[in-house]
């Protein structure tokens, strides 16, 4: 980093701090970030921290693209901050959200901040390291069948593994019913890192979800094997079957719900609101997070290419970046954001962000919102980087709003002043 940069670098530090929200903000609906429209646009990336690597990207505007910044004026308030430890969010077609927390509750909350009861009837988990009650979705037709799909980390015989269940939440909202696993990974495996978990409709009605690869070098390298489910995006019916239209995979034994394969620990999905194509972000060890769009059939790499290098600084593999046969990440961060959770923005509250992918980001503690323009991004900007919070996932409620969820317990709602 040269002198110009580590003074840039102190400059954008010390307004950080000077901005950094206060300790604690009251449980009630409470505006907590100002969000006057800038008079010009920086053109800058907004990463100003050396990278972990000296990997380069394979085209232009793989990382660090320049950012952009909203014009609109808009308002971001607290709506809770007491929940505990939540994971997974859904908006429910009356305008409440429905989450999830970590260690094993399904719950309600209204958008001006009332919590309900843990819904009962939810299947026990194994919220030990980052297991537990993650990600859910509804039913396309939830307003006619109460369907809930949501993924947990279960403990079987030789481990842990990623499960899938559905349930029907009964009439008078207080417990599922029906409930059923319709989907075990294949793979158990005795540790709790790296479960993936996220869970959504496609367009064609069946479930896309995320499996981690679990972490552990002598385990990671399944991610590489058809024949297991660590390290996959999967595709099934609501009944946990294989989805016909999926990809044949050549290697022997590969399973039939395989959708795409090489992942890491996928901890978002996202389908495009005009194209339905899956986006899917990735979190990488030190160095290369990814956004990625799915394509049926396709291998995105880990742990064989990487743009990230081992915690300890070593290099991962042969450290190569590119291969044959392989798919490049649209893009990537080093150093990392932690990307989880993700929306895209289909409202017109605020007409600039159409289309946009919103990631929510734990290490970077912002949430990342990304241009898009013919599936390459175009402009990054970080979002909400003030107030100190890992955010886990977000949403775009019923209202036009994006709802975010925080680890520390907090509820966002950002929308147009």
């Amino acid at each position: 980093m040269n002198i110009y940069q580590r003074f840039f670098y102190f400059i954008v530090c010390l307004l950080a701090f000077s901005h950094c929200s206060q300790d604690s903000i009251p449980a009630s609906v409470t505006p907590v970030s100002p969000t006057t429209p800038p008079t010009t646009t920086p053109t800058s990336p907004v990463e100003s921290n050396p990278p972990n690597t000296n990997y380069s990207p394979a085209f232009s505007g793989q990382t660090r693209i320049n950012s952009v910044r909203t014009t609109s004026d808009f308002q971001v308030n607290s709506i809770t901050t007491t929940l505990s430890n939540p994971w997974g969010i859904a908006a429910l077609p009356d305008g409440r959200l429905l989450i999830t927390e970590k260690a094993g509750r399904m719950r309600f909350i209204s958008t001006t901040g009332e919590i309900g009861n843990a819904i009962t009837g939810i299947p026990t988990v194994n919220a030990s390291g980052q297991g537990g009650l993650l990600g859910l979705c509804l039913d396309p037709a939830f307003t006619s069948n109460r369907m809930v799909y949501w993924v947990f980390s279960e403990s079987v015989a030789g481990g842990t593994v990623t499960s899938v269940a559905k349930g029907r939440l009964a009439n008078n909202e207080t417990n599922m019913e029906g409930v059923s696993v319709i989907y075990r990974s294949n793979t158990p495996y005795n540790g709790n890192l790296h479960y993936g978990g996220r869970v959504v409709f496609d367009r064609t009605g069946n479930l896309l979800v995320s499996i981690g690869e679990r972490s552990s070098a002598e385990i990671r390298t399944m991610a590489q094997s058809a024949s297991s489910s660590l390290g996959k995006v999967i595709r099934i019916t609501t009944n946990g079957q294989p989805a016909s239209e999926n990809p044949i995979f050549s290697q022997s034994g590969a399973l039939p719900e395989l959708f795409t394969m090489g992942h890491r620990n996928p901890q978002g999905l996202a389908v495009h609101p005009i194209t339905g194509e899956v986006w899917q972000s990735e979190h990488g060890p030190r160095g290369g997070d990814e956004i990625n769009r799915l394509q049926a059939g396709r291998n995105y790499g880990w742990p064989v290419i990487t743009y990230g290098i081992e915690y300890g600084g070593q290099r991962i593999g042969s450290g190569i970046q590119q291969q044959n046969g392989m798919e490049q990440p649209t893009y990537y961060w080093d150093p990392v954001v932690s990307p989880s959770g993700m929306t895209f923005y289909s409202g017109n509250r605020i007409s600039e962000w159409q289309n946009n992918l919103f990631v929510s980001s734990l290490s970077g503690t912002h949430i990342v919102r990304l241009v898009i323009e013919n599936n390459r991004v175009t402009g990054e900007e970080r979002l909400l980087a003030n107030e100190g919070q890992r955010f886990r996932d977000i949403t775009q409620g019923i209202d036009g709003a994006l709802y975010a969820i925080t680890d520390q317990g907090r509820l966002y709602r950002i929308d147009k002043r």
